[in-house]
């Protein structure tokens, strides 16, 4: 079982590390995961693994809904309060 956690590991640190231009939130879901995996039963390699797929993950997913949202986004409404006529 220790065998198959280990090449799963590999296998996902090799897919993470054949895309360099990806590697935005892996550093901070590594750090994470690798804590929790330490943590866990002494598996920091592999927390590391899945928090930088989960990383990445998160940050393609806000990416898009960046992109998606309106582009007057942070602005302040135009409110139309009328005249009191008083």
């Amino acid at each position: 079982m220790k065998t198959i956690a280990t090449l799963f590991a590999i296998g996902a640190l090799a897919l993470v590390a054949s895309s360099p231009a990806e590697a935005k939130g892996c550093l901070k879901g590594a750090v994470v995961g690798g804590v929790a995996g330490h943590y866990a039963g002494h598996h920091g390699w592999l927390g590391a693994a899945t928090g930088c797929l989960y990383g990445r993950h998160r940050a393609r997913e806000q990416e898009r809904q960046q992109q998606q949202a309106p582009e007057h986004q942070g602005q302040l409404p135009n409110m139309d309060y009328g005249q009191s006529g008083m």
